[in-house]
């Protein structure tokens, strides 16, 4: 997450680690309906076509993992999801999950959250206050909890469809029509918590919860022409962690930008300076719209609006047009070792250290290091993107990225190595798709203290046992079954 000047690092805002587990169902979601922008947070979402959320396991311990299936061991990211640590961890050793901590005994002998003092029954697995993940400290009894607890008195809200709903994920109990465990009173996840989009079989992104924050606040949007080389759009919004109702800000400013960018396909007078002014144009509207669309999921009442970050990447042929707003970044990833770059150039408090001479490095992780300095929503100073464009002479991969990834690698030629790493290990990498799915794994792998969103176009050849014409046959499926742009 990002935060506005003068606020606290991000990693200090919330509560306490793993506040929730990811296994939502693998599969698919359309834009037009997943999620509704204006339901509660913890609203479950009606699944779609064209972005997919993880199965059960996504935050299993890599100590109860079984089964090394996927895109860093040699699997299909197609077929069934093991659980995240389960995957090879490039560079360095997969950092185990935080173990959770056990409800606190109280002077009358009772339980109660280590968190926030709620009352707990002993066998709790989650505290329904404040999120709290939890180790029980005794065993499920059988059958229903009593009547009348805690646990139970959520279930049954009227107006609410009662359609099937996958087990407890926690307990394998019934999971209410409020999205709450009949058994355990465990949260059921949504699929904004882990959804994926591929519009082409060249152009894929995943947008994640990561590990310690309890909601996913990032957003991504994408479209993209079926033939590879043609047209095509990635956004990365990143919620201001501190502001109210970020995840709503994000996600309807990167949809906005989208369909402004989508409908609008500038080409100038025919000439290449027409055709970049042109889009980078397009951009700024792109953002200003996006804006508005932060301003009217926005509650006027509120003194700390929702607000986002911006980045975008533009691709029409051979000419890549990007901007930003904050420090969500486009980076292009050669396939040629020391010829990555970072495109964009952070509006962040960090940023301005490393213009004055700090290290990278002591900028980034100093005080503040996320605090940003352009951003969208009502109280934004500047709302004029950072755009630029370039010529791809090469084979290589553009990638739009939150700070969840590039917390963990910073520059170009760091990320640069984590791809080439990826496609060594695993030859399937290849894919658009299962390369985004192995670096979120990997930036959750060294601790996902932040929501990780990454998008991903080829551009150049692809592989021929595991590039365009292996992928096409799944392209088209989803197009078939109305796969939204």
């Amino acid at each position: 997450m990002s935060t506005p000047p003068n606020a606290a690092d991000d990693t200090n805002v919330d509560a306490a680690p793993d506040t929730e587990v990811d296994h939502a169902t693998d599969t698919e979601v359309d834009h037009a309906e997943m999620p509704d922008l204006d339901q509660a947070e913890d609203a479950e979402v009606s699944p779609a076509p064209d972005t997919e959320v993880d199965p059960p396991g996504a935050d299993q311990d890599p100590s109860t993992s079984s089964g090394d299936v996927g895109p860093d061991s040699g699997g299909e990211d197609e077929q069934d999801f093991p659980s995240y640590p389960s995957f090879a961890s490039y560079p360095g050793a997969p950092q185990a999950a935080p173990a959770l901590p056990t409800a606190v005994v109280t002077s009358d002998g009772s339980r109660a959250c280590p968190n926030c003092a709620e009352p707990l029954e002993a066998w709790a697995g989650f505290c329904e206050n404040c999120g709290q993940s939890l180790t029980p400290s005794a065993p499920m009894p059988k059958g229903p909890v009593r009547s009348g607890s805690q646990r139970t008195r959520r279930a049954g809200l009227p107006g609410v469809d009662d359609k099937p709903r996958h087990p407890c994920a926690e307990c394998g109990g019934q999971v209410g029509a409020d999205n709450y465990c009949e058994q355990c009173g465990a949260k059921a996840p949504n699929a904004r918590d882990h959804f994926r989009e591929a519009p082409a079989n060249w152009v894929a992104g995943v947008c994640d919860r990561g590990i310690r924050h309890s909601r996913n606040e990032d957003a991504l949007a994408l479209s993209a022409d079926t033939e590879p080389g043609g047209r095509a759009v990635l956004i990365v919004c990143d919620g201001v962690s501190n502001a109210d109702d970020s995840h709503i800000a994000s996600l309807a400013a990167a949809r906005t930008a989208r369909g402004v960018l989508t409908v609008n396909r500038p080409n100038g007078v025919g000439v290449e300076a027409s055709r970049v002014a042109a889009i980078s144009q397009a951009i700024t509207d792109a953002a200003a719209q996006a804006n508005q669309a932060v301003i009217d999921k926005s509650d006027t009442e509120s003194a700390n609006p929702p607000s986002c970050t911006f980045a975008v990447a533009v691709l029409d042929g051979d000419t890549l047009v990007y901007g930003n707003l904050g420090d969500s970044r486009v980076y292009w990833i050669d396939d040629e070792p020391g010829a990555s770059r970072q495109l964009t150039t952070d509006d962040s408090i960090a940023q301005t250290r490393i213009t004055m001479g700090v290290e990278r490095e002591i900028a980034e992780n100093g005080p503040q290091a996320h605090a940003i300095t352009k951003w969208l929503g009502r109280d934004a100073p500047d709302l004029t993107p950072n755009v630029g464009s370039t010529e791809l002479t090469g084979s290589g991969w553009v990638l739009v990225c939150s700070d969840g990834l590039w917390n963990y690698a910073s520059d170009a030629d760091g990320i640069a190595g984590l791809v080439h790493e990826a496609i060594e290990r695993n030859p399937g990498n290849r894919r658009v798709r299962s390369l985004a799915v192995s670096l979120v794994r990997w930036a959750r792998q060294q601790g996902g203290k932040d929501n990780i969103t990454v998008a991903l176009a080829r551009i150049g050849e692809f592989d021929a046992d595991h590039g365009a014409t292996e992928l096409l046959d799944r392209s088209e499926v989803l197009a078939q079954e109305g796969t939204a742009t």
